[in-house]
């Protein structure tokens, strides 16, 4: 059974195995994404890295004001 909402070019990033998924192959509690690109999947650890960085700075910046 399909799920309507995903599309063929949707990879996720599986947490647990490290590794992408095109489609939904996993548990949504081991998933990260979607991504549009294999390539960006992959970066996906990465990324979330830079964005919680980026929230810490507004964060501290904002405390500063």
């Amino acid at each position: 059974m399909s799920d309507y909402n995903e599309t063929p070019e949707e990879y996720w990033y599986n947490t647990r195995t490290g590794e992408v998924e095109q489609g939904k192959q996993s548990i949504s509690s081991e998933r990260l994404g979607p991504f549009p690109t294999f390539e960006q999947a992959e970066r996906a650890n990465e990324k979330l890295a830079e964005n919680a960085r980026a929230w810490a700075e507004e964060e501290a910046a904002e405390d500063d004001e």
